[in-house]
């Protein structure tokens, strides 16, 4: 029998991933906040997921303990962290400028109980920021961390606009990346478009993802582009699929000699005589734009 555990879903940013914590024998609801121990120190939480219990297997060992509830005086706490990574933010946009460092620097971030300051940056290439740590370190007298990060991170902290009007999924609910594959735009009959396929951050869309497993369904039903089939009307080759509709468009001959014509079958209405694959090829993980073909 699978033993249960109780815990506390516990997210420290507004689409940031959520971690489990111990109660502690602590009754947390939903929409409230805490001060908890992580592995970087006392942070301040929001409670995403009240106290619930789950298999041990679904946690990863060891699990960290809920110090407390918050209180009003710790919102303030945060309140005036946020003003100090502001205030960071432009001094060490002023140093890179000065020690003429190729990064671009992309968030603060403050620990809650302001033993390390965190600094996000992208850059094309190894940066040699020692200089920068040292020279932050005397002004702020706290542990400096400089953090490089990914295109799609930067993203996510920064936020904005996507090709369909509303703010990007990664700033707003998506707790996680989850891999995307150039195969998922061909199964979706979409053009190959860097333009049009891409996000913001130059990647793959992530909502690509959102519809794959039921196109992957459809798939598997339909037969390929090439493949002779038998229909109500004769014998023909398929031309083109329809996914959504599930549908195929062949040209078919009710007799041998006689001169094709294009008619619209179900998948249901035909039967595949001859196919020029022996099976779909399993999905690759790639998110390069350099794989898209021309």
């Amino acid at each position: 029998m699978t033993e249960m555990i109780e815990v506390v879903g516990i997210r420290f940013k507004k689409a940031g991933k959520m971690y489990y914590f111990d109660p502690d024998g602590q009754t947390l609801e939903k929409d409230s906040f805490a001060i908890v121990e992580t592995a970087r120190g006392i942070e301040y939480g929001a409670v995403v997921r009240e106290n619930t219990m789950v298999p041990e297997e679904t946690i990863v060992p060891p699990l960290k303990k809920v110090l407390r509830p918050a209180t009003a005086e710790d919102a303030q706490i945060v309140e005036q962290n946020a003003k100090r990574e502001t205030e960071a933010f432009s001094i060490c946009l002023e140093k890179i400028a000065r020690l003429q460092l190729d990064m671009k620097l992309v968030d603060v971030e403050m620990t809650f109980d302001r033993n390390k300051l965190i600094f996000y940056f992208t850059s094309d290439g190894r940066v040699d920021f020692r200089e920068l740590v040292k020279e932050l370190a005397a002004v702020f007298r706290m542990r400096i961390e400089l953090r490089q990060i990914g295109v799609r991170d930067e993203a996510k902290m920064l936020n904005g606009i996507g090709i369909c009007g509303r703010a990007l999924c990664c700033a707003t609910f998506l707790g996680d990346f989850q891999p995307v594959s150039i195969k998922m735009a061909k199964d979706q009959n979409l053009a190959l478009n860097p333009t049009k396929i891409s996000g913001i951050c130059g990647r793959l869309m992530c909502c690509l993802k959102y519809e794959e497993d039921v196109y992957e369904e459809l798939n598997q039903k339909l037969p390929f582009v090439g493949d002779i089939i038998s229909t109500p009307d004769g014998t023909g080759e398929i031309l083109s699929t329809n996914v959504l509709m599930q549908q195929v468009k062949a040209a078919v001959r009710k007799k041998e000699n006689d001169p094709p014509t294009i008619g619209f079958y179900h998948v249901d209405e035909i039967k595949v005589i001859r196919s020029k694959k022996k099976k779909r090829q399993p999905q690759q993980e790639v998110e390069d734009l350099t794989e898209y073909e021309e």
